[in-house]
């Protein structure tokens, strides 16, 4: 009996179980892309068994992940994290290789609806493992076109001066990565304040707020992330908040982003 393996998953479905009571408890709300990513890993990794001998098996190579994204917008938000690269296979062939498991052939497949249906154990993905000969998967949907934004740190210390990007949701923050109490990535920051840089970078929070574009009204919109010294846009002179738990306020070109001290100024590129 491979009694150190049956401890550490004991150990994982106790975490998780904490973690999803601790969530319901304090009602913060659906899981973010990245939470959701991280949520669907460990779930296959409490389906890897021990096999004696210190050896462990993943009993399955089909593997069928249904997300819920009740939006178009929430559903390119969550395709650019799943079906970006690397995709949501080759972190799960990541996860088995370093659980000394073998992944030859293993399908998966990725699929969104808008609501969760009955009997799934989380709100927001349910998975299906299964043995067999896998169906191909149908091909997805072709992505939205972005407009590109570019962003310049006007005050402050970026990892870069100049950040041009072409994506649906853009985060901002101090540090490129955030991780949990575990050490488990929670965040990754597309534009970067550096850590340890002096009192301006210090009033930007890690996860201080986020850019959203939306398809349907072709615009983006700067978003607070419940920051510790807040947000808001300076338009010809003009200060303007960004309120918390609001749907954002709309970019335009020569806007300037205000992160507590830190400033970003803002050049939204024509949309024909």
């Amino acid at each position: 009996m491979d009694i150190l393996a049956k401890a550490k998953k004991l150990e994982s479905t106790l975490t998780r179980t904490f973690d999803r009571a601790a969530q319901q408890w304090s009602q913060s709300g659906p899981r973010g892309p990245l939470e959701v990513l991280h949520a669907i890993l460990e779930a296959v990794d409490e389906r890897v068994e021990p096999a004696g001998r210190g050896r462990r098996v993943f009993p399955f190579n089909r593997i069928k992940v249904t997300v819920v994204a009740p939006t178009r917008d929430a559903r390119a938000r969550l395709a650019s994290v799943l079906d970006g690269g690397p995709t949501l296979r080759d972190r799960i062939v990541n996860r088995l290789r370093a659980a000394r498991c073998d992944s030859t052939g293993l399908s998966v497949r990725l699929a969104y609806v808008a609501q969760p249906e009955e009997g799934w154990t989380t709100p927001e993905f349910h998975i299906d493992f299964g043995q067999g000969t896998p169906a191909d998967p149908a091909p997805p949907e072709p992505a939205p076109q972005i407009p590109e934004i570019e962003l310049t740190i006007a005050h402050g210390a970026g990892d870069k001066p100049r950040y041009t990007l072409t994506q649906d949701r853009i985060n901002l923050g101090r540090c490129a990565e955030v991780r949990d109490s575990r050490n488990h990535l929670i965040r990754t920051n597309h534009v970067v304040f550096k850590d340890g840089a002096g009192t301006v970078n210090d009033t930007v929070s890690r996860r201080h707020a986020h850019i959203d574009y939306s398809e349907a009204t072709r615009d983006f919109r700067i978003v607070d992330d419940r920051s510790a010294h807040g947000t808001s846009i300076v338009r010809n002179g003009t200060p303007i908040p960004v309120h918390v738990s609001s749907r954002g306020v709309r970019l335009q070109t020569d806007d300037e982003i205000v992160l507590g001290e830190a400033r970003l100024r803002v050049k939204v590129a024509s949309i024909d």
